[in-house]
């Protein structure tokens, strides 16, 4: 569900208050409506097959704890495929820009330093999310399907996107662990999204790889805070 909560902060009576909404899903309760596509390979009738893509929303890895979570995977013959959830958020202001901070827990096997084809199923593995008045969407573009917003590429941020980081897990071990990325940082450039002119913003949390192999993720938690100045 969107909370609203009105937040005071130090500012001058010409620059008003900041309203602050969250939305929060933990995937062991609930799917809460998000959505499962891919995009970034040819749109061939056979090519989804080729690609091993597939999802559901299922148990997590057995070495992650209890619980339900939802599961992308694909095998990345392009090097550039995008697996991607989305999810439309209601009850915002119209037509207003909101810096947008993302905290996403998900199940990675893929362990720091491993080296496969194309890179690593860590390091090269982005973890990306993004925030838009828009439905983000495949569309076919020259027969391949392509990602309708500006997400930039792998590693590079589009206008509607921010970099969370890789999937690489700290150790050595193979195993699914839980890791959290977010933009938080106090080094990060603030993420902007603009809301339409119902008051709606889809969100959408994906991996653009540049591994030329299977991944397989289980995303567990997604906490997301907007915030905007309300004079």
């Amino acid at each position: 569900m969107l909370s609203i909560v009105l937040a005071s902060c130090s500012l001058s009576k010409d620059e008003g208050s900041i309203l602050v909404s969250s939305y929060s899903n933990d995937f062991a309760v609930s799917q809460d409506d998000w959505q499962v596509d891919f995009s970034d390979f040819p749109a061939g009738a056979d090519d989804s097959t080729f690609y091993e893509l597939k999802f559901a929303y299922t148990d997590r890895p057995v070495s992650t704890g209890g619980g339900k979570s939802v599961m992308l995977s694909g095998n990345n013959h392009s090097d550039d495929l995008f697996m991607f959830m989305k999810k439309k958020l209601t009850g915002l202001s119209p037509n207003t820009d909101y810096t947008v901070v993302f905290d996403v827990e998900l199940a990675s096997n893929a362990p720091h330093g491993s080296y496969g084809a194309g890179g690593s199923p860590g390091e090269s593995v982005f973890l990306k999310a993004g925030a838009s008045g828009m439905e983000p969407k495949k569309v076919i573009e020259s027969n391949q399907y392509t990602f309708n917003l500006d997400k930039g590429n792998q590693s590079t941020a589009g206008l509607m996107s921010t970099v969370l980081g890789n999937i690489a897990t700290t150790g050595s071990s193979t195993d699914y662990i839980l890791i959290t990325r977010s933009n938080a940082s106090s080094n990060a450039a603030p993420f902007i999204a603009r809301s339409n002119g119902n008051g709606e913003i889809w969100l959408f949390v994906g991996t653009d790889s540049g591994f030329e192999g299977t991944t397989t993720v289980y995303y567990t938690r997604v906490n997301v805070v907007f915030s905007t100045v309300v004079k």
